[in-house]
């Protein structure tokens, strides 16, 4: 994926986004990221869809994005699943480039989901748009600005790009991560990845100036020899930290039933991200401080490590450390 690709410009720095099933009911989905969207300083065109409302927050409504009167970059759409495709279909007809879907009821959910996620990708690519989703939370940025998401509240500006299989548990760590006065350049809700994944994300913020290390949390990976190569192409420039789900056979069968995720072999998953220079964690908290320490300190040279100690004891006891995880010793 070409960071530059239209796409992805399309979801990271739109000039016009249609929201399809904004809502005037405070608390539905199409509410908030309008709400969102108007509250987090985009400066861009906005154009909340609903056939039923004339305006909502003070906005014009439009009963479809046909309608419309100017160009739309990207369309985030909060619709049942059964006229997602419908609705699809229209946007390409618009000359949209970029789709993020938040509705839920795909690959998830068994066989006609499947289908359903398998045919809205036919569509997508039939007219030339990118999909985030299905099934997502949607995106942030805080350069743009763009809040297309269900934060509570816009993270302050900082140089952490965090990217999420799973929308619940990127939002839960968003919000431990703003109490604790982390700032964020990025925040990606993966979904189903029907589409764009975290190596499209990946290469894409790689070659973002704004941010200064990526940090994960994903369930699978399915395309293990691109990850590599791009996450080691990335991993030179700034950190990538990853936290895997699903690494117990109960997780697995979670994250199956959680995004329609095919998982592997944690073993194989830990030698790809030693391969490619990711760095792994076991919990959010850590993966966070791993994140927050490496912004602040440039990229090691080299792996020796050297310890500071004034008494025996604590070297020992780090020197034992090391051999733990296979840091080597200066």
């Amino acid at each position: 994926m070409n960071p530059q690709d239209d796409g992805l410009k399309a979801i990271f720095k739109p000039e016009s986004v249609a929201i399809i099933g904004a809502s005037r009911t405070p608390g539905k989905v199409g509410h908030t990221l309008l709400r969102n969207l108007m509250e987090c300083g985009y400066g861009g065109e906005i154009y909340p869809i609903n056939p039923h409302a004339d305006e909502i927050l003070g906005v014009k409504c439009y009963p479809s994005v046909l309608e419309v009167p100017g160009d739309v970059d990207l369309a985030v759409i909060a619709i049942p699943a059964p006229i997602v495709l419908q609705v699809a279909e229209e946007c390409g007809r618009k000359g949209v480039k970029a789709l993020i879907v938040i509705s839920a009821g795909f690959r998830e959910t068994g066989r006609e989901g499947a289908e359903r996620e398998r045919r809205l990708l036919e569509i997508a690519r039939c007219y030339g748009m990118r999909v985030q989703g299905p099934n997502c939370l949607g995106v942030i940025d805080t350069y743009t600005p763009l809040n297309l998401s269900f934060a509570p509240a816009m993270p302050k500006r900082g140089s952490i790009a965090f990217i999420s299989q799973s929308g619940a548990l990127g939002t839960a760590a968003l919000d431990w991560a703003m109490g604790e006065g982390i700032g964020f350049s990025h925040f990606i809700s993966l979904g189903n990845k029907a589409d764009l994944d975290e190596v499209d994300f990946l290469e894409a913020l790689g070659g973002d100036e704004s941010v200064k290390a990526i940090i994960l949390y994903v369930e699978s990976i399915e395309q293990g020899q691109r990850f590599i190569e791009v996450a080691g192409d990335v991993s030179r420039r700034k950190p990538i930290i990853v936290l895997k789900g699903g690494i117990s056979k109960a997780g697995s069968r979670a994250a199956g039933s959680h995004t329609g995720a095919l998982v592997g072999s944690y073993t194989a998953y830990k030698a790809a991200f030693r391969k490619s220079g990711v760095l792994s964690t076991e919990g959010v908290e850590e993966l966070f401080n791993y994140a927050v320490a490496l912004t602040e300190q440039p990229l090691p040279r080299g792996e020796g490590v050297a310890i500071v100690t004034n008494a025996g004891g604590p070297g020992i006891v780090f020197t034992d450390l090391c051999e733990r995880y296979g840091v080597e010793l200066a």
